[in-house]
């Protein structure tokens, strides 16, 4: 009988829940504004020789390195980070090595690590989901071969300094220590520049996110070039499609319209922040697009409660240490102007219905 790797078959599957979701898309973190305009020139001149071709990755990681930095033996481009971290899990984990992963924080660390074999050790965040680096560097043994770390962290918008990321960095030389920037414009510092002086740093990044080009799947992962030999050996050479390689240019000469899109972002979350402190609903402050906001027993009601309105949000009460919380996707004034009239609303009613003599 057939039977599929025991690593594989013990795996948590990721469910996203992506059916019916019609409105205003606040659940995922998504570029709520689109994609530039120049990435939708581009996308339209796209001629059906073009699509005949098998896509060349190469020329395109030489413009992203240099908007990057670094030279091109520093980069991959890949299909979205989720291709990154898999592509590291596969280049340094075994049955038998460790992965020390950061919770609550995005669920494919741990698939693609427990896939390879790989024990995950997961490492509770601190108060209040501050990033726990004592009990990280605690957690590191002689068989830790891989650390995850975003940061911001998804899903609470909370960050490590650079500091603390660089003592895990020094600390762990035997494991690759990947510092996923996903929602690093959002938070505006990175480790990008210690890549070229660190022997096991490895940084990824999207275009999902501020590029608003997410359904292209295009991301990239940054690290020292005597290993990034070994990531490349692995990753397929068509591994990124070519609409989203013949994209990609574009949007990276683009830089005004993303920097006022992310702009926009933080205008909108401050608002948010603002907002649900004025109606005493619990949040963490926020470095990414989106806001952890505690709403306890009441979570469903006010998940209902937004669809009602055309809204939607991401439940995360099942992540570790988040129950009762939703997570919001910061959009721009006018998206915001929506949400935060709807919360307001849902405010009063609860109010009205706390009113009503039992």
């Amino acid at each position: 009988m057939l039977r599929p790797a025991e690593s594989v078959a013990s795996v948590k599957q990721y469910h996203p829940p992506l059916s019916g979701r019609s409105g205003l898309r606040l659940d995922f973190n998504e570029n709520t504004a689109g994609c530039s305009p120049r990435v939708v020139e581009r996308l339209r001149s796209i001629s059906a020789e073009e699509l005949t071709r098998y896509p060349e990755r190469e020329p395109v990681e030489r413009v992203a390195a240099g908007w990057l930095g670094l030279s091109a033996a520093e980069v991959v481009l890949t299909n979205g980070v989720d291709e990154a971290i898999h592509l590291l899990c596969e280049t340094y984990l075994q049955p038998g090595d460790e992965a020390i992963v950061v919770v609550p924080t995005f669920g494919m660390y741990e698939v693609y690590a427990s896939a390879a074999g790989a024990k995950v050790v997961t490492v509770p965040a601190g108060e209040d989901f501050r990033f726990p680096t004592g009990e990280t560097l605690k957690r590191i043994s002689a068989r830790t071969r891989l650390i995850a770390i975003a940061n911001p962290n998804n899903p609470t918008g909370t960050v490590a300094s650079a500091d603390d990321l660089l003592t895990i960095v020094e600390r762990a030389r035997a494991a690759a220590v990947l510092v996923d920037e996903a929602y690093f414009e959002f938070y505006g510092q990175s480790l990008i520049g210690e890549v070229s002086r660190r022997k096991n740093l490895f940084i990824a990044r999207t275009f999902s996110k501020a590029y608003g080009m997410a359904g292209l799947r295009a991301g990239v992962l940054a690290g020292p070039a005597e290993q990034m030999e070994f990531v490349r050996r692995i990753a397929s050479p068509y591994n990124v499609n070519g609409v989203a390689l013949a994209c990609l240019p574009a949007a990276l000469v683009d830089g005004d319209y993303v920097s006022a899109y992310v702009e926009a972002v933080r205008r909108g979350r401050a608002r948010l922040q603002d907002a649900l402190g004025t109606l005493g609903i619990k949040y963490w402050p926020s470095q990414a697009n989106f806001v952890l906001a505690q709403f306890g027993t009441a979570r469903a009601t006010f998940i209902a409660a937004m669809r009602q309105r055309g809204i939607l949000v991401r439940d995360r009460n099942h992540d570790p240490g988040c129950a009762g919380c939703v997570r919001i996707t910061v959009g721009t004034d006018t998206h915001m102007d929506a949400l935060i009239a709807a919360l307001r609303e849902y405010a009063r009613e609860g109010t009205r219905a706390a009113e009503v003599p039992v």
